[in-house]
C-alpha cells in the first residue's frame, strides 16, 4: 500500500505539472469575473478579455493594469485586491494575442495598436481618465498609451518595464519571426521556470510562482499551442523592433518607475556575444537613466527584488504603489 500511495502521488504530481489549457486559457480560472469586449480591428472581429473590479467604497479613481509578455491579467491578482481595498476601480486587460483574448492568425502587432485597443475598451466602459500601470512589456505599452493619450492618463506607472534600452541600436542581432516561432514552439513549464528563476528572480524560486508557470505552459501544451506560439512570435518581434525609450522626453504626464534592482531582462540576450551581453538589462542603471529622460518622473527602487516585485514581495510593492497614487 505504501508503494501504491507513492506511485499515485507521483502520477498526480505529473498531472499537475502537465496542465493543458485552451488557446484562450479555457480551464484556467481568473480571480474575478471575466468580460469580453468585441472590436473590429484590421478587417476582423476580435475579442478582448478583461476584469472590471469595482471596490466596495469607491474613491472615484480607476487604475488600468497592463500585463507583461510572459504574464496575464490574472497575474495582477494581489494588486487588484490591494487597489480595490484602497477604493480604486481596477480594469485588468488581456491584450489581443494573449491569455483569454483572441489570437488572430494574421495581425500587425504594434504598441500603437494595442494602446488604441485599450483606449477603445476604456471608452466602451465610459472611463475618460485613469492611472495606467504596466509591467514588463506592459510598461512599454503603458508608455506608448501615455504618449498617445495624455489627456486620458492621470498618471503613468511602470514596473520593471522592458525596453528601457534599444537592443537593436546597441547591436543585439535581429531574429526573424520564423525563428521566434521555432523558439516559442519549444516552450515548456521547465523552460519557463528556468528562464524566470535565472532572469526574473536572480536564481531564487518560491512555490507560489508555479501557478503562473502552469498558466503559461498550459496554453503551449494545449490543443491550440501552435497558435499561441505564433502570436507570441509576432509580439516578440513587436517588442524588439518598436522601442519607446527614445520618446521618453515627450511624456507629459506624471510618471513613476518601480524598479527591482536584481532584474536582468533583455530581449535577444541569448543571441548576443560578449562583451555586449553582460551590459544588457542593467536595471539599476536603466532606471536612473529613464528618470533623467522623463519629465515629472520619480524612481522607486527595490534593492533585493527582481523583475516582478508585485509577485515577489506584494505587500512591500503595494505599499509603495498606494503611496504614489495617494500623493
Amino acid at each position: 500500500m505504501r508503494h501504491l500511495s507513492l506511485g499515485l502521488g507521483f502520477c498526480l504530481a505529473l498531472s499537475a505539472a502537465a496542465s493543458e489549457y485552451g488557446g484562450r486559457l479555457e480551464g484556467f480560472d481568473y480571480p474575478h469575473p471575466v468580460s469580453i469586449f468585441t472590436l473590429e480591428s484590421q478587417g476582423q472581429t476580435l475579442e478582448m478579455a478583461y476584469m472590471d473590479v469595482t471596490p466596495k467604497e469607491p474613491n472615484g479613481d480607476t487604475v488600468v493594469l497592463l500585463h507583461g509578455k510572459n504574464f496575464c491579467a490574472a497575474t495582477w491578482e494581489a494588486t487588484i485586491d490591494a487597489l480595490g481595498e484602497a477604493g480604486y476601480r481596477v480594469v485588468a486587460v488581456d491584450q489581443i494575442g494573449f491569455c483569454k483574448s483572441s489570437k488572430p492568425e494574421h495581425y500587425q502587432f504594434s504598441l500603437h495598436q494595442l494602446a488604441a485597443n485599450t483606449r477603445a475598451l476604456l471608452a466602451h466602459l465610459d472611463i475618460q481618465r485613469s492611472h495606467v500601470l504596466g509591467h514588463s512589456m506592459g510598461g512599454m505599452l503603458a508608455a506608448r498609451y501615455a504618449l498617445m493619450y495624455p489627456q486620458a492618463t492621470n498618471g503613468l506607472l511602470m514596473v520593471n518595464p522592458i525596453g528601457l534600452e534599444d537592443w537593436q541600436a546597441m547591436g543585439v542581432p535581429w531574429r526573424s519571426i520564423d525563428d521566434w516561432f521555432a523558439r516559442e514552439k519549444q516552450t515548456s513549464a521547465d523552460s519557463i521556470r528556468s528562464y524566470q528563476r535565472d532572469i526574473y528572480f536572480n536564481g531564487e524560486w518560491k512555490p507560489e510562482y508555479d501557478r503562473w508557470v502552469d498558466m503559461l505552459a498550459g496554453m503551449y501544451a494545449g490543443p491550440d499551442g501552435e497558435r499561441v506560439a505564433w502570436n507570441q512570435a509576432l509580439t516578440s518581434d513587436m517588442v524588439f523592433t518598436q522601442p519607446v525609450v527614445h520618446e521618453f522626453p515627450n511624456i507629459r504626464v506624471s510618471t513613476t518607475l518601480f524598479i527591482g534592482q536584481r532584474d536582468r531582462t533583455a530581449i535577444g540576450r541569448d543571441l548576443t556575444p560578449e562583451p555586449l551581453k553582460s551590459r544588457l538589462g542593467n536595471y539599476p542603471e536603466l532606471g536612473q537613466r529613464a528618470v533623467r529622460s522623463i519629465p515629472f518622473s520619480t524612481l522607486v527602487s527595490f534593492d533585493e527584488l527582481g523583475h516582478s516585485p508585485q509577485v515577489e514581495a506584494p505587500e512591500r510593492f503595494h505599499n509603495a504603489l498606494l503611496a504614489i497614487l495617494r500623493r
